[in-house]
């Protein structure tokens, strides 16, 4: 049976079936081009952007792997009660498990984000693969959310390999981070806002989860933190701009 656009307008769950079916056979048929790749690799790679916009106090908020249920639909209710807005690096397959949610992080005015069909290691892919992950994983996102403005690529894992360069190619920056919470452990609400208490510095971008687990621990201390890092003076921002 051939997959096409049209296939997505049946039931909700032939939809999320057809749209993972399309992003995979995209990767499926990439070719591998060595001497693509290998030309890739001798250019020099951009360096992902870790740094917040803003002098001085600013911090910005990144959540990775989801959207993921009652989490993200809570963190969302948080970052909206503070009037925050964050950066939702979206993973592809869980993007076609619930496009309205996807729908929601847009409407709230949060910036999205490419972070792979599958949460895959890109560190050896070929350039092809690479560019084939990023396009499937953005008409992802753009099925659910047509004409998203999608700025930034964020590596799973941060094995970046070409990826960086491939996503510049694509209109994408890379995203780093200026340091990671660890909430893939779930250690709880407590000790995700002291491990952000003791790291921060002026222009972090913190590297947090909404997805891959459960990350109420990670919703519970960003509640804490806002209001607590407001008063002390930090300004809630995105990502800085390129040059």
């Amino acid at each position: 049976m051939e997959l096409s656009v049209s296939t997505l307008a049946r039931s909700p769950l032939t939809r999320r079936l057809a749209a993972t079916a399309l992003a995979l056979a995209a990767l499926t048929a990439a070719p591998a081009l060595p001497a693509q790749a290998d030309a890739a690799r001798a250019r020099p790679a951009p360096e992902p952007i870790s740094t917040a916009r803003g002098a001085g106090q600013s911090v910005a908020l990144t959540f990775d792997d989801g959207p993921h249920g009652a989490d993200t639909e809570r963190l969302l209710d948080v970052l909206r009660a503070y009037r925050v807005k964050a950066v939702f690096c979206l993973q592809g397959d869980q993007v076609a498990a619930d496009p309205d949610l996807v729908r929601r992080i847009a409407a709230e005015g949060h910036t999205l984000c490419n972070h792979s069909v599958r949460h895959d290691d890109l560190g050896t892919a070929t350039a092809a693969q690479v560019r084939a992950d990023l396009e499937a994983t953005n008409a992802l996102i753009r099925w659910a959310v047509p004409d998203a403005e999608i700025p930034y690529f964020r590596a799973p894992y941060g094995s970046w390999g070409v990826s960086a360069r491939v996503a510049q190619r694509l209109d994408m920056e890379p995203l780093g981070w200026t340091f990671a919470v660890e909430d893939w452990e779930e250690p709880g609400a407590e000790v995700i806002a002291q491990r952000v208490r003791e790291r921060l510095q002026p222009r972090s971008v913190i590297l947090m989860h909404d997805g891959g687990g459960d990350r109420s621990g990670t919703v519970d201390a960003v509640e804490t933190l806002i209001p607590e890092l407001r008063l002390a003076g930090w300004r809630f921002t995105l990502p800085a701009k390129r040059a």
